[in-house]
C-alpha cells in the first residue's frame, strides 16, 4: 500500500505542469475580456509560466542533490499554492502573469524530482516503463481539466479556478509529507551548494543527455503551440463554446493515454531507444498534417481534432523514454540531469507557446506552423540520440 500511495504521489507531482495549465483554458478569452488583454496578451499566460516551469527547475535540481528530494518538494509545493492565490487575486494582464510565473517556480520543484526519484530507483528501461504507466495516470488532469473548468465557469467566476488550484497544492503538500526520501545521505552531493550547479558543465557536454532532452524539448515547442493556440481556434475561430471546446481538448488525451499504455507494454521488449524513435517519427508525420490541416481550414473542426489527437498520442511514445534515456546517460547528480530535461523540455514549450503569440493573425496556421517544426525538430533529435552508445 505505502509503494501504490508513493506511486500515486508522484504521479500527481508530474502532473502538475497540466493541472495548472488545463484547468484555465477554458477561461483564457473571458479572462482576456475581464482584465481588458488581447489574445497575444493572455497566450503570454501560458509561455511565462513555462519560462519559469522549465528555468525553475534547474535551481531544484542542485539543491536536491545536495539535500534530497523531499524537502525541496514541500518547499515547492508550497511555493505553488501561494502563486496560485496571487493568481486569483489578480486584477490586470501584468499581476496574473508575474504571479503564474510563481506558481511555475513552485510545481517545477514537483515535476523535476519526480523523475529524479524514480531514476534514484530504477534503471533505464524498467524507470521507462513506471514513467508511462504514471503519466497514464495523470493523464486524467488533461483529460478533466478543461471540462472542470468549463463546468466552473459556469457557476462561478474564473478566479475561482485558481482558488481550487490552491486546494489542490495545500492537498499534495500533506501528501509528500509522507514521501520517502530516495536519495540516501551518502549519495548525496559533497561540499558547498556551488559545487552541485557545476554539475551543469558536465550534462552540457553529455551528449547522450542533450540529444534525449532535445528530442523531448522541440516535441514540446509543438504541444505547448497546439495549448496556447487551441483555445482561440476551437472558441474564436471555429465559434465552439468553452464546454464544447473542453470535450474536443479531451479527445486528445485519450490517444495519449492509449500510447502510454501501449509504451508500458512494450518499452521492456523493443526498448526504451526504440519506442523513441518510433514516437518522434509520429509526431514528425502528424505535425506536418497538422501545419496542411490550419494552412487548408480542412474539414474544420473535424480536421483538426483527428491531427491535434494524432500529435498529443505521440507523447505516450516521446516523455517517458526520452526522459529514462537522458537520465541514464548520467551516473551521478540526477537531480540536476533531470532538471536540464525539464528546462529543455519546458523551455520549448514556452518557445512554442510565444511564438504562436507573436505569429497570432486570427488563423490556426501559426499554431499548425509551429506543430510541425517542434515535430520534425524532436525526429531529427531522436535520430542523433539513437547514434550514441549508452
Amino acid at each position: 500500500m505505502s509503494n501504490i500511495r508513493t506511486l500515486g504521489t508522484l504521479a500527481v507531482l508530474l502532473g502538475f505542469a497540466s493541472i495548472s495549465t488545463d484547468l484555465f483554458l477554458p477561461a483564457l478569452p473571458t479572462m482576456a475580456e475581464a482584465l481588458g488583454a488581447g489574445p497575444g496578451q493572455m497566450e503570454l499566460v501560458v509561455s511565462t509560466y513555462l519560462a519559469g516551469f522549465g528555468f525553475g527547475q534547474l535551481l531544484w535540481g542542485p539543491i536536491s542533490d545536495r539535500f534530497g528530494r523531499r524537502g525541496p518538494i514541500l518547499l515547492g509545493v508550497a511555493v505553488f499554492a501561494l502563486g496560485s492565490a496571487g493568481c486569483a487575486l489578480a486584477t490586470a494582464p501584468w499581476q496574473i502573469i508575474l504571479w503564474r510565473i510563481v506558481q511555475a517556480l513552485g510545481a517545477s520543484a514537483g515535476v523535476a524530482l519526480a523523475r529524479a526519484m524514480i531514476r534514484d530507483l530504477y534503471e533505464r528501461d524498467r524507470a521507462a516503463k513506471i514513467l508511462s504507466g504514471l503519466m497514464t495516470v495523470m493523464a486524467v488532469a488533461p483529460l478533466v481539466g478543461p471540462s472542470l473548468g468549463a463546468a466552473i465557469l459556469k457557476v462561478a467566476p474564473w478566479q475561482a479556478i485558481f482558488w481550487l488550484l490552491v486546494g489542490f497544492g495545500l492537498a499534495t503538500l500533506v501528501a509528500v509529507m509522507a514521501l520517502p526520501e530516495s536519495l540516501a545521505p551518502d549519495k548525496r552531493t559533497k561540499g558547498a551548494l556551488s559545487g552541485a550547479f557545476r554539475d551543469y558543465a558536465l550534462h552540457l557536454t553529455n551528449r547522450g543527455l542533450m540529444t534525449r532532452a532535445g528530442a523531448l524539448g522541440f516535441y514540446y515547442l509543438g504541444v505547448f503551440a497546439g495549448i496556447a493556440g487551441a483555445p482561440f481556434a476551437y472558441i474564436t475561430h471555429h465559434g465552439l463554446s468553452p464546454q464544447a471546446y473542453a470535450l474536443v481538448f479531451g479527445s486528445g488525451i485519450v490517444g495519449l493515454m492509449a500510447a502510454n499504455m501501449l509504451n508500458a507494454r512494450l518499452v521492456t521488449t523493443l526498448g526504451a531507444e526504440r519506442m523513441l524513435r518510433i514516437g518522434t517519427l509520429g509526431a514528425a508525420v502528424t505535425g506536418l498534417a497538422f501545419a496542411a490541416v490550419t494552412a487548408t481550414d480542412w474539414q474544420g473542426v473535424a480536421g483538426l481534432v483527428a491531427v491535434n489527437l494524432g500529435f498529443t498520442a505521440m507523447n505516450g511514445l516521446i516523455a517517458a523514454n526520452a526522459v529514462a534515456g537522458a537520465l541514464a546517460s548520467v551516473k551521478h547528480a540526477a537531480g540536476s540531469a533531470s532538471a536540464v530535461v525539464g528546462a529543455l523540455q519546458y523551455g520549448g514549450g514556452m518557445a512554442g507557446a510565444a511564438l504562436v503569440a507573436a505569429l497570432a493573425d486570427g488563423t490556426p496556421w501559426p499554431m499548425g506552423l509551429v506543430v510541425a517544426l517542434g515535430g520534425c525538430g524532436s525526429l531529427l533529435c531522436a535520430w542523433a540520440a539513437g547514434r550514441q552508445v549508452t
